[in-house]
């Protein structure tokens, strides 16, 4: 149990996405970085913080509050995702929309048998960008949604 007052948080994936995480937590005091968890070899992957493989992560039951999971949605989410919320809480931004149903019930059912807690699809999109759109449909009841995507074109990007 931590009892340090300090959120201890585990990220597993190290591309872009989790070195931003890294930098987020540099910036918040009432968190502490345990540890970055990679599929590379952890000797080659620079950082300031401890790096482990992510085979390691079942060594941190117990030790790691969230584990924050920085992959990608298309192969990396659908393997990590499952593996590490039977171990851990999680937070991860899955964001491939017609498969987000078959997400949550695969990772729902796995974080309710091991008594965690999952996040699944924060975010931009789906995420903050969702919500302002549910806002905008609070005060604005009859007005109309207009999104944007298709080949060549981003809803979140565009």
């Amino acid at each position: 149990m931590n009892t340090s007052g300090k959120i201890k948080v585990g990220i597993a994936g190290y591309g872009n996405l989790g070195k931003g995480v890294e930098l987020a937590i540099t910036q918040n005091s009432d968190i502490e970085l345990i540890g970055v968890f990679t599929r590379r070899d952890p000797e080659k992957v620079k950082s300031s913080s401890p790096v482990f493989h992510l085979t390691q992560a079942e060594n941190f039951r117990g030790k790691i509050d969230v584990m924050i999971l920085c992959g990608g949605s298309a192969t990396d989410l659908p393997e990590m995702g499952p593996m590490l919320s039977a171990i851990f809480n999680t937070v991860d931004s899955f964001d491939t929309h017609a498969k987000i149903p078959e997400y949550f019930t695969n990772i729902d059912k796995i974080a309710r048998r091991n008594k965690t807690l999952s996040l699944i699809s924060t975010g931009w999109d789906p995420g903050l960008f969702s919500l302002a759109r549910l806002l905008g449909q609070c005060v604005l009841p009859e007005g109309k949604d207009y999104t944007f995507w298709g080949k060549g074109v981003s809803q979140g990007h565009s």
